[in-house]
């Protein structure tokens, strides 16, 4: 099986996400700080382009005359229009790469270079069983660490932002009326505005207390909800009968993935690292980890809506509902929510005495 490379099958859609993404910094910039510093900006622009292009002396001495001459606040605007373009661009550029290897995995069903997928596919090519890659990950221990970034200087709020935009031109790739289009632009706008008016780099060095929220910001954007889909990967890439429909659900991997974080609690000479950063560094990653949980499960309990009307549910089922202490009459029932209104207020209690603090969304029982 070869490997896969994405390739864009054309370089349209990518210059026409970075024209899109150009002409409305120009708006911004445009509305926000005037004509004269677009025209400035523009000009700059349209002669770094002309000597990038044709290489002539004449246009970087023109090019070098015109920066020098920037007074004020220009050379920051100056500066700011070409850095915002730029993440503007590799926004386009990650999104671009994202179409590429899906285009190709539409086209032929091929497994994406680096995929679990692709994993499985090679280690099988070189005879390599389901069972003994089980067996590997039943036994593994995979333990990705994060560690702090004090002399991170791009805030949180300008990545915020990038995930924002990057998420509306993804929406801009599907079937849309003009009007949704339309609007999805304005959102776009919108977005553009809020980077152009917001601080690019800190002022102040992180604290400890900042970079322990930073880490748990990709908890709540990324692992919590990766981590349960690569299992559910894996468990049926492994599966003989996983694409089957109504297929018994593929035996669960023992868990082999387990993430780590040195923030808060690495003594490598920090001085503002001590017992009570270790301690509120293990607080908020509870607290984020209930935080997540009790919200599974309350989704879990409006999704399966299952009615003994209709169904026949198992005794330990119904024992796990009765022990719920849910006694509304609407689900009685309705044995699955029953028991997933048990489980939320033992979530509940749970959280409370660890963390000290209330995390439901409603009152429970106790």
């Amino acid at each position: 099986m070869k490997a896969i490379r994405p390739q864009s099958a054309t370089a349209e859609p990518l210059r026409h996400d970075i024209r899109l993404l150009g002409r409305l910094l120009g708006q911004v910039i445009q509305a926000c700080e005037g004509e004269r510093v677009f025209d400035t900006i523009e000009t700059l622009r349209r002669t770094a382009v002309r000597f990038r292009r044709e290489g002539k002396e004449a246009d970087g001495k023109l090019l070098e005359q015109r920066v020098k001459r920037l007074r004020d606040s220009d050379p920051n605007s100056v500066a700011r229009a070409f850095s915002y373009f730029l993440h503007l661009s590799n926004i386009a550029e990650d999104r671009d790469q994202n179409r590429a290897q899906r285009t190709l995995a539409l086209a032929d069903d091929a497994p994406a270079r680096g995929s679990l997928r692709e994993a499985v596919a090679l280690l099988k090519e070189h005879g390599v069983s389901a069972n003994r890659i089980r067996r590997l990950l039943n036994e593994a221990c995979v333990v990705p660490v994060l560690t702090a970034h004090p002399t991170e200087v791009q805030r949180k709020s300008t990545l915020d932002v990038h995930r924002e935009i990057a998420g509306l031109l993804l929406q801009r790739e599907g079937p849309l009326t003009t009007q949704e289009t339309a609007d999805l632009d304005l959102a776009l706008l919108g977005r553009v505005a809020t980077l152009w008016q917001t601080r690019m780099l800190r002022y102040t060095r992180l604290t400890v207390a900042d970079e322990i929220e930073n880490a748990l910001s990709y908890y709540r954007s990324t692992f919590l909800n990766v981590i349960p889909r690569v299992y559910g990967e894996m468990s049926r890439l492994l599966s003989r009968d996983a694409a089957k429909p109504f297929a018994a659900p593929p035996a669960p991997l023992e868990p082999f993935l387990r993430m780590g974080s040195w923030i808060g609690g690495d003594r490598d000479g920090n001085p503002n690292v001590d017992a009570g950063t270790l301690e509120l560094a293990l607080l908020r990653q509870a607290t984020v980890l209930f935080e997540y949980y009790l919200q599974e499960v309350h989704a879990l309990g409006a999704e399966l809506s299952i009615t003994t009307l209709l169904i026949q549910a198992d005794p330990a089922l119904h024992a796990l509902a009765d022990a719920g202490g849910d006694d509304s009459p609407h689900r009685r029932d309705e044995p699955y929510r029953r028991a997933l209104v048990g489980i939320y207020a033992r979530l509940s209690a749970t959280a409370q005495k660890l963390t000290g603090r209330d995390l439901a969304r409603r009152v429970t029982h106790p």
